[in-house]
């Protein structure tokens, strides 16, 4: 592969000419490129924002928001609903809402509302502490906020205070029969129905918007004065790029989404001989996916074959261990399969003999690393034919090396634990040169859990990722994509590995490099995710001071020494929660 490596290979196998969407490429430096307003002279080399952050001190892992980017797809979100309504004839218009839960993060929620206010863009909000937050930031008196999920007398009241109130509920008939006995039928103005959070197939986006427009044109001719659709949310985002019905994928496009959006509900009402309704939606992941960038430093890798390892056979070892080095020295592409099932059957007899205590360890160990190399020869002999045995393909799979990355799976990849949820993986440099390995990730909590090993691929999921050995004292970087929808405000405390480091870019042609960092924003420390969970900072220290005190006394420690060490303690609290290379 690496005879004929180059950009476009790197391209293809990552497949980040799909899934980025036009925000993101790899250069001719073999870096990846960010591209916020999806134009080549505006352009970041990943890299150098990488650099620039590691310059001002900050530690990995790191959450890189392109603040231009987001503004972007909030603009690209609304104009493609104003060309479909204008394509259409529609004759009402789009007031669309970003669900806060989505992304509650100040910065992110400021953000959009100050690039929606030429489209009169709105929130939503399905809490009271949202509520409240949604309330403070919004200023447009013809923007919405949408007031979703339960709510109690608290959260009607504060609704109430901006004067805009969405009524929702499963069974509407019920509803307007209730409302029209207390008088109240002209309070019915909204329907509203939400078919998921990521809806991959467009067929069940058509079919939800023509029932609820069905509903809401038999709600206006029962007396209602209904004024809105709100779709909810569902609108995609193509983890994979592999543009289909897939989980990870969608197969439509924004503007498709939109047209089937408009044109449902303007036929529906046609039909019905209603208005046409301003319409309404809710697709926040689509909004803030792709503008959030987690990268993560490996540090080391665990490889099964190491062949760099030389073994001399010695009157003293077992059979098994002279048979298995005479199957690696004697294969072959012709009886690649056969010495590979003899290497099996040997492999199975040593861990049989060690159980028994007949074999002893340093046998062993050396029966399995000649298992590994004969493995890893069978498959390299198995590359590029047209039919590779499934065995082979699952040896391949465990071959793969361990790549060992600061970070924690449950504080910033919880949907994948949790869900499944695919992401864009893929190494941010490098990507001149081929990669010679490949890896499954793992993260550095104390967890079976705490790993990566399913990855995005256009045919299937992948059990592997190509990866470059990691060179001593060399940092490898991976960034993990279109990470800004749930990922930022779901992750736990698994560990106490709390949030992580994070940086605001901005473009500016002021610049020399035509970006700048606006803003940092530290991770947590040792002693705060501590304190969440009612461990006090100055009693830990108080703690450790008095058995400092005591080691004194009892001269097992020296005064300097003791001082050093709880100099070092109080150090640690105020440190970064993950592991820190820089010190």
């Amino acid at each position: 592969m690496s005879d004929s490596w180059d950009i476009p290979s790197a391209v293809s196998l990552y497949n980040i000419d799909r899934w980025g969407s036009g925000y993101f490429t790899i250069n001719r430096s073999g870096n990846v490129q960010v591209m916020p307003t999806q134009q080549d002279d505006s352009s970041i080399d990943l890299m150098e924002v990488i650099q620039e952050a590691r310059d001002r001190g900050m530690a990995f892992p790191l959450v890189i928001r392109f603040q231009d980017l987001l503004r972007h797809r909030v603009e690209t979100v609304n104009r493609a609903f104003q060309s479909a309504i204008s394509e259409a004839g529609y004759k009402s218009v789009y007031k669309g809402v970003f669900p806060i839960k989505v992304n509650q993060l100040r910065e992110v929620v400021e953000e959009i509302i100050d690039a929606g206010g030429p489209f009169h863009f709105g929130l939503e909000a399905g809490s009271k502490p949202e509520l409240i937050a949604a309330l403070a930031v919004h200023r447009d008196p013809e923007s919405l906020i949408i007031c979703n999920g339960y709510k109690d007398q608290t959260y009607v009241k504060i609704a109430l205070l901006g004067r805009k109130l969405g009524l929702s509920t499963a069974d509407l008939v019920a509803a307007s029969q209730y409302l029209k006995e207390e008088g109240m039928a002209d309070a019915l103005r909204l329907v509203h129905f939400h078919v998921g959070s990521q809806v991959p197939d467009i067929g069940v986006v058509k079919r939800a918007v023509r029932e609820a427009a069905r509903f809401f044109a038999k709600l206006a001719k029962m007396g209602h004065p209904m004024e809105f659709l709100d779709v909810g949310g569902g609108l995609g985002v193509d983890y994979d790029g592999s543009r289909t019905a897939f989980d990870s994928s969608m197969n439509y496009t924004l503007q498709e989404y939109a047209r089937d959006v408009v044109y449902n509900i303007m036929d529906v009402c046609d039909s019905e001989k209603v208005p046409h309704p301003t319409i309404i939606s809710e697709g926040g992941r689509a909004i803030v996916a792709h503008h959030s960038v987690l990268i993560v430093e490996s540090f080391g890798s665990i490889e099964k074959a190491t062949g760099d390892q030389l073994f001399e056979i010695k009157e003293s070892d077992p059979k098994l261990l002279a048979d298995i080095i005479e199957i690696h020295r004697t294969m072959n592409k012709q009886n690649r399969m056969e010495n590979l099932h003899d290497a099996q059957q040997i492999k199975e007899q040593a861990q049989s003999m060690f159980e028994l205590g007949l074999l002893d360890l340093e046998s062993k160990a050396k029966i399995e690393s000649i298992y590994w190399r004969v493995a890893e020869a069978v498959v390299d002999f198995c590359r590029g034919m047209r039919y590779v045995p499934e065995e082979v393909k699952e040896l391949e799979i465990a071959l793969g090396d361990q790549y060992l990355c600061n970070f924690s799976v449950f504080q910033s990849l919880l949907d994948h634990w949790a869900l499944g949820q695919l992401f864009p993986i893929m190494p941010v440099h490098h990507l001149q040169r081929a990669p010679d390995r490949n890896g499954t990730l793992v993260d550095i909590t104390c967890d079976s859990d705490g790993k990566v090993n399913k990855f995005i691929d256009l045919q299937d999921v992948k059990e592997t990722l190509p990866l470059h050995r990691i060179r001593p004292g060399e940092p490898y970087y991976l960034g993990f994509f279109l990470m800004g929808a749930y990922q930022d405000i779901m992750g736990d405390l698994h560990n106490l590995f709390g949030r992580v480091n994070e940086v605001h870019v901005f473009l500016d042609e002021d610049e020399d490099s035509g970006w700048y960092i606006e803003e940092i924003i530290e991770g947590s420390t040792v002693g705060s995710v501590l304190s969440l969970t009612q461990w006090d900072k100055n009693e830990l220290i108080r703690l450790v001071k008095s058995q400092v005190d005591a080691a004194i006394k009892s001269d097992r420690l020296k005064p300097n020494e003791a001082m050093r060490l709880l100099n070092e303690y109080e150090r640690g609290l105020r440190g970064y929660t993950y592991l820190d290379f820089g010190k």
